[in-house]
């Protein structure tokens, strides 16, 4: 755990979304939210982020040695948990505020936190929704994907079927070979409009609910696609029963055990507004 940084800024003060966000967010399942981040602010949160991925990345194979999966991103979970100063990015009250707002509820909780780097020749991310993963009775869920660096479409954007949440859970397939094939399928076949922005700064940020179908193009870039993504979920949401081995996991993972049918309210939840 490194040392708390006294300087890096306060992230609590409330950012105020404009309608169209709200009306986008509320009929496609995604929205992009600009300039969430200072300049400033990022520059003193960066390199704390990417310390403390690199200091908590377990995956030390080559890219060639790895899954579909594996070549898509190093991904390093709950780093607030290992490190005082991501705490304070990953529980700031501004970000959980834009999430409440989307989602039209008063307060939000924790679910986890994500480090998602996709490394210079890193793969395509297939399509998923990630609530499959989630034993959570609520649809009422966002995923915030801010990226650390500028980045543009050649080191792999996030790319949404716009309007596929309404679809609620589709097939029964963690992130794969199998699920690209399928939902690429299912999207072709609903002719859902495909989004993506051209580019993002870093401090911007895309939003999306659990079920918006979504994947990202490999990085043909020299430079490492930097994201921290912070999942937030409805307060007032319970534990489901579990519908995959994935869900049973995420129980005892993230929810610590909290019995179904019970508040999600664990000391790995905390509410943030």
């Amino acid at each position: 755990m490194s040392d708390p940084i006294e300087a890096l800024p306060n992230l609590d003060s409330y950012k105020k979304l404009e309608q169209k966000n709200i009306l986008e967010f509320q009929e496609k399942g995604h929205t992009l939210v600009k300039d969430i981040l200072s300049k400033e602010e990022m520059e003193a949160y960066r390199p704390v982020i990417v310390n403390a991925a690199d200091r908590y990345n377990t995956e030390k194979r080559e890219l060639k040695d790895r899954d579909t999966y594996g070549k898509a991103f190093l991904q390093i979970m709950n780093l607030w948990q290992c490190d005082e100063d991501v705490k304070k990015f990953v529980l700031a009250k501004r970000m959980a505020k834009i999430a409440a707002d989307l989602m039209g509820v008063e307060n939000v909780r924790l679910y986890h936190d994500q480090a998602l780097f996709k490394e210079p020749g890193g793969g395509p991310t297939p399509w998923h929704q990630d609530q499959y993963y989630w034993p959570i009775d609520t649809n009422n869920t966002i995923t915030m994907w801010m990226p650390l660096v500028d980045i543009d479409v050649d080191m792999g954007m996030l790319t949404f079927a716009s309007g596929s949440y309404k679809e609620g859970s589709v097939f029964n397939f963690e992130i794969s070979d199998e699920s690209d094939t399928a939902f690429d399928n299912y999207v072709k076949d609903h002719k859902f409009p495909i989004s993506r922005a051209n580019t993002m700064k870093a401090g911007d940020a895309t939003w999306h609910r659990g079920f918006t179908m979504h994947h990202a193009n490999g990085n043909n870039s020299a430079t490492m696609r930097e994201v921290m993504t912070v999942i937030y979920i409805a307060d007032g949401a319970r534990i489901a029963p579990y519908k995959n081995e994935w869900q049973k996991n995420d129980h005892q993972k993230w929810l610590m055990g909290v019995p179904i049918g019970e508040l999600i309210d664990s000391e790995l939840n905390p509410k943030l507004l």
